[in-house]
């Protein structure tokens, strides 16, 4: 490990917490336009709002099971990875012989090797638990959703039927955060990888990756079709 390795490790991960400060709305001081997770967040509210209009909830609870469906997809795809790093670990003379065959490629030795692989594995088990733990926490939300009040009994008691649902609402927005962390993990995971072919290439991977993500958060397609007229582009 060099001092570059080092820099490049930082480097990355300053920028992966600098990005999930900003699209979490820490910096909306100095980024006043929101971030299409928090724009999700205000069409999250509004759906179980709607909700409370209605007594067939059978749309609603698809919804839910789409959201714990995608969230154990990644958490199994997450096992996969790391059980892959694993494995590259027990293949570390077969990297090494391709690695000295490439001369493009400085090569750190086998302890800096498996620091690198072990350090993937970290990303891919964080991962992993953050997809858990919101897996579980949008069971939770189903629970909750199933405890909302029928229509006839909003009506009656409009401010109990909203404190349930603000508890929905709540359960629902933590239970994003820990899956787009998950995510953002993965995501970064491919900029990681650039650090197999040296500490540079690592800084410049990095910072594509994060500049490919503050696109689809603050200036994509995706974020204005969210906006109303009214707020911010």
């Amino acid at each position: 490990m060099t001092t570059a390795d080092y820099t490049a490790l930082a480097f990355f991960a300053l920028l992966w917490s600098a990005y999930s400060w900003f699209t979490a709305g820490g910096g909306a001081r100095f980024l006043p336009r929101a971030s299409l997770n928090r724009a999700m967040t205000e069409r999250r509210r509004a759906w179980i709002y709607n909700s409370l209009k209605r007594d067939l909830k059978m749309i609603d609870t698809q919804i839910l099971a789409g959201l714990q469906n995608g969230t154990a997809f990644f958490a199994s795809t997450s096992i996969f990875a790391l059980g892959g790093c694993f494995a590259l670990l027990g293949a570390t003379e077969q990297v090494e012989a391709v690695f000295r065959e490439l001369a493009f490629v400085p090569y750190g030795g086998r302890t800096a090797f498996e620091l690198k692989v072990g350090g993937l594995a970290m990303m891919f088990g964080y991962a992993f638990f953050k997809f858990g733990w919101s897996y579980r926490l949008f069971n939770y939300c189903t629970i909750l959703f199933g405890a909302l009040p029928m229509t006839h009994e909003t009506h009656a008691d409009r401010i109990a039927a909203e404190r349930a649902a603000d508890q929905v609402i709540r359960m629902n927005i933590i239970a994003a955060g820990h899956f787009n962390s998950g995510l953002r993990t993965i995501f970064l995971s491919i900029g990681y990888l650039g650090w197999f072919a040296g500490p540079y290439v690592f800084m410049a991977t990095t910072a594509f990756v994060i500049f490919v993500l503050t696109r689809r958060q603050f200036f994509s397609d995706a974020r204005l079709a969210l906006l109303d007229r009214d707020e911010k582009a």
